[in-house]
């Protein structure tokens, strides 16, 4: 693959947190002036049109959840504020949220709760442990999936019509992560740790196959839990084979307080991880052991150009609807219910049946960037963006194709 390298705008990602519900005003209140219309109801004939989101909302990396609901929300009150019509009739969309905690065997069961609920569409999951097993239960009931955050490429090679995504996946991602940890950070002794999950494993393996096909030597691959706090065991190991870079296959939740032990070790490394490392939470669950610059990661999509512009207007607004800043796939989910959206529009049809086929076809300008898909399900030209941290602050180092 040849990349492209194009340097970017510094950005700053903090966490997600819920907003509450503001009571309703008394009966002798003032209206505000300034108060916005209030949409018009959909008529009493409208198509109604369910679409599942799934992501863990609740857990260690809730706050990751909590970022891509809050994008599937903004995409339905956006949507039924147009009055869009599929057919002839106005469709009014509704958003059916579950919580899959991170977990494969939730995330069945609430793939088949949506299922039964004939949901016309899924947006989800997040993880690709919980994505992979889902997606046979969508595929069995003809209902079109689109992962906003899935990188594993299992995912859209098992054969099923309805599987898409709209970010790149781990070869990309972990491929890029390797050269880039030899050709840029010239590291000759590379560390590997996995989490074992179907996220950490792929990434860190592509990763892996990457970095020794650009020359360098693994010193050794260990392994952990998405769920362990302890590393100084696997630490030290690693440590006495004189690592230059060490990677981390997995979430923010467990390389936050594997970072802390990093340091407390006195290992001198650089930290490179894929994009479930890749979050503003990390320098909150690291400390002050995520020294400047010794975090590289990187996101699975990113914009240059022209596209440039759309996105942060979609971060001002985000921000604006829910008083936090977007935490990294909370613009993916946006686009990916838009997408559902307009394959339906161009079917002038809601039945999963009947509007799958233009999903594949469709060619949509979303806030990141073009969506195509290839005969996979994949996005087509994926991006991937760079990133180290200053001052606590992720920043932006590339966009690269």
């Amino acid at each position: 693959m040849q990349l492209k390298w194009t340097a970017v705008a510094l950005a700053a990602l903090t966490l997600v947190a819920c907003g509450k519900k503001e009571e309703a005003a008394a009966p002798a209140a003032p209206a505000p002036t300034a108060a916005a219309p209030a949409p018009a109801a959909p008529p009493a004939d409208a198509l109604v049109v369910k679409i599942g989101h799934v992501a863990p909302t609740s857990g260690p990396i809730a706050h990751l959840g909590k970022d891509n609901e809050f994008g599937a929300r903004m995409a339905i009150e956006d949507l039924n504020a147009k009055g869009l019509k599929i057919g002839d009739k106005v469709a009014k969309f509704e958003l059916l949220p579950e919580d899959d905690a991170g977990d494969p065997k939730q995330g069945t069961a609430v793939a088949q709760k949506l299922v039964d609920s004939k949901v016309n569409g899924i947006v989800g999951h997040l993880n690709s442990g919980t994505t992979i097993p889902a997606s046979k239960l969508y595929s069995d009931a003809g209902i079109p999936q689109i992962s906003p955050s899935a990188t594993n490429p299992k995912y859209t090679r098992q054969g099923f019509k309805t599987t898409f995504r709209v970010v790149a996946d781990d070869t990309q991602l972990g491929g890029t992560l390797g050269k880039y940890a030899v050709e840029t950070l010239k590291g000759k002794n590379i560390a590997v740790i996995d989490d074992r999950t179907a996220y950490g494993q792929g990434v860190a393996e592509e990763f892996e196959k990457a970095a020794k096909a650009a020359g360098a030597t693994i010193v050794g691959h260990e392994f952990t839990t998405d769920k362990s706090t302890d590393f100084n065991a696997i630490l030290t190991k690693l440590k006495a084979a004189k690592p230059d870079v060490l990677f981390f296959g997995g979430m923010d939740a467990v390389g936050g307080p594997m970072l802390k032990q990093v340091k407390q070790l006195g290992l001198n490394v650089k930290f490179m991880g894929g994009d479930g490392l890749c979050t503003g939470e990390l320098p909150k669950l690291a400390g002050d052991a995520i020294g400047e610059e010794m975090v590289v990661c990187a996101e699975a999509g990113g914009v240059d150009g022209d596209f440039k512009q759309p996105l942060e207007d979609f971060k001002a607004k985000f921000k604006a609807k829910n008083g936090v800043d977007v935490q990294i796939y909370a613009p993916y989910v946006y686009d990916a219910v838009n997408v559902l959206a307009e394959a339906m529009v161009k079917a002038g049809s809601a039945d999963p049946e009947k509007y799958l086929p233009e999903v594949g076809k469709v060619q949509y300008k979303g806030v990141t960037g073009p969506i195509a898909f290839d005969e996979k399900g994949d996005i087509k030209n994926g991006a991937l963006t760079l990133f180290t941290y200053k001052g606590g602050v992720r920043t932006q180092i590339a966009v690269v194709r």
